[in-house]
């Protein structure tokens, strides 16, 4: 029996090596698959560093794309607003304004007549106090139809006679 007892210690251990040498196998495929998985990795790592550098670049270039036509619409609208204080915008900007807030004397002030912008702007102010009386209303409504009248008077003259009249002879009120 000691033959036949031999038998299975013999196939214990064929067992047994052949176990160690899949279990070797194995773990020399695992190896194998840890290391294409870290190349593959290395890549995808290369990868999107290339791609973060591509985007950094064109953000810096739709960055500065930004900048450019920011200062670009900034020069234009200085541009704009230079042209619309200019003698020429003044008889259409003192007419509309006349016509909107003339109560306030805003078209006084943009022609240059300060002194009357404050007298039209302080019975403006002083009718809105009043308005509680009576009296204050019809000094608003006094003021506005001024502003009113004196707008269409701007807007109907020609250029030639508002620049005549208004620009250079100073004349104050209508």
């Amino acid at each position: 029996m000691s033959e036949e007892n031999k038998d299975p210690e013999d196939n214990a251990e064929g067992a047994f090596d052949k176990a160690k040498e899949k279990a070797k196998e194995k773990a020399k495929e695992a190896k194998e698959k840890a290391k294409e998985f870290t190349e593959e990795a290395k890549e995808s790592a290369k990868e999107a560093k290339e791609k973060a550098k591509e985007f950094a670049e064109e953000a810096k270039e739709s960055a500065s794309d930004f900048a450019e036509e920011a200062k670009k619409t900034a020069s234009e609208f200085t541009e704009g607003v230079k042209s619309a204080t200019d003698t020429d915008n003044k008889k259409i900007l003192a007419g509309i304004l006349g016509i909107v807030l003339g109560a306030f004397g805003v078209h006084k002030f943009i022609l240059g007549y300060q002194k009357e912008g404050f007298i039209l702007l302080g019975i403006t102010i002083i009718g809105f106090v009043l308005s509680c009386i009576g009296i204050g209303i019809f000094m608003v409504w006094i003021s506005g139809m001024i502003g009113l009248v004196e707008g269409i008077i701007y807007l109907t003259k020609s250029d030639e006679d508002f620049y005549n009249t208004y620009q250079v002879g100073k004349k104050p009120w209508f």
